[in-house]
Order: structure tokens, then sequence, then C-alpha cells
């Protein structure tokens, strides 16, 4: 069996407090580090396979067989590659273990253990194309091989919980407001620690925006209760 880690895409989609995940696990058309190229609906057979014998690839971790951390409880092929939906095993050490990793961002990726069916070479280009490939196993690995495949959105839960709270008017703490400012603005965690006070201040009328980077804080407060209920304060 081989194994290919996907692109970063823990892409993880999303992880949520119960240890649910997705992610994928192959990104098509990328060329990894490996030098290989995963064709669409490479894994069609496979996973027609698997449904017929109402069998699923394992999750692993960092692809140890003696180590499962939990199972997929879906696996379908989209336009950009292999989506695995599944759900962390949060009653045994690793599977918490990989949980907290996660979702503290220390690892993110995902990877195939797989065999080969059918490939060609492409001399041109020096890769070799995977046209059909047995999917075995996907696992939470620390460092994939293709940067794309990863879990994106590792705490969807969680956000949408603060943001269901926002929307009917409660008053966040300043680590839950944080974690939206990294969310969806992207900010680092000191960038995010400043817009939070800043938020939060401004919410409770602290201070009024006296210079531009007062107005700055202000305006990105209003902006990000609209984006974050739907409506303006």
């Amino acid at each position: 069996m081989k194994t290919k880690q996907g692109a970063p895409v823990l892409e993880l989609k999303a992880l949520g407090d119960d240890g649910q995940i997705q992610g994928y696990g192959a990104v098509f058309g990328n060329r990894d580090s490996y030098g290989d190229i995963i064709l669409p609906a490479a894994f069609k057979r496979s996973l027609a396979d698997h449904k017929r014998n109402k069998s699923r690839p394992k999750m692993f971790w960092q692809h140890d067989p003696g180590q499962p951390i939990g199972s997929w409880v879906e696996i379908v092929e989209d336009d950009k590659g292999l989506l695995v939906t599944g759900q962390l095993n949060m009653e045994v050490q690793r599977g918490r273990e990989a949980h907290a990793l996660l979702k503290a961002g220390d690892i993110d990726g995902l990877s195939i253990g797989y065999r080969v069916v059918k490939a060609t070479e492409d001399e041109t280009e020096n890769v070799m194309l995977l046209k059909e490939l047995t999917l075995v196993e996907v696992s939470v690995v620390s460092q994939p091989a293709n940067p794309l495949a990863t879990v994106s959105a590792v705490k969807a839960a969680e956000l949408e919980d603060l943001r269901v709270r926002l929307a009917a008017g409660a008053r966040l703490q300043p680590r839950e407001m944080e974690e939206l400012m990294k969310e969806f603005f992207g900010f680092t965690n000191s960038e995010a620690e400043r817009a939070a006070g800043s938020l939060l201040a401004g919410e409770h009328g602290a201070h009024a925006a006296t210079d531009p980077e007062d107005s700055f804080w202000a305006a990105l407060r209003d902006a990000a209760i609209v984006d974050l209920t739907g409506e303006p304060d």
C-alpha cells in the first residue's frame, strides 16, 4: 500500500467539539511532492466497491493501522477532490489527542493510503498520472505531501454556536470574540486579542472614536456585527 498526503485543504473543512471532521484527503490535478497527479474520478470504482461491499476506508493516525482514531461516515468525489466526512472516537486517548491538535491548529493534514490500479507516466512533464486508485484508508497526519489536502474550518460547529448567540443579542467573552476575529477576518492571535478588546470596549461605550485608528475599530465592530448576525447593529 502506498500513502499520499493531500493538499492542505484537516483543507480540514470542519471540526466540531463532538469530534466530527471534514476535509479533503486528496485534491485532483495537483502535483504533490512525489511528482504524482491524481486525476478526477480516480476513486470512482473503489468507492463503488466499498458501497457494494458495505465497507469503509479506515481512519488511522499517521497511517498506523495499530492506531485507529475514528471512522469515515461519508466519502465522495467532487470537483475539487476526495471529500471525506468522519467522526473522531472521543472515547479513545489518541482520538482525543488528534482532536486537540487539530483544534489548536498544530496539525491540519489528511493523507490517503491507496493501491495503484491504473497510471501513466507523462515524460514531458516528468509526472505520474494516477487514473484509478483503490482507497484503503485516510489518515490524520502532521505533514501532508500535498499541501492542498487539509481540514478547512476546524471550529465550524463552535463558531456557529457563537454566531447564533451573537445574533440573539448575547454578549461574548473576550476569548470567544477572538475566535471569531481569527476565523472571519484571518487575524493573528495578537491582532485578534487587540481587536476583541477594542470591539468589546466599544460595545460597552468605554471610549469614543476620536482618531483614525479608533474610527477604524469602530467601523470594524459595526461590520463584524453585520457580517455575523446578518443584520445591522
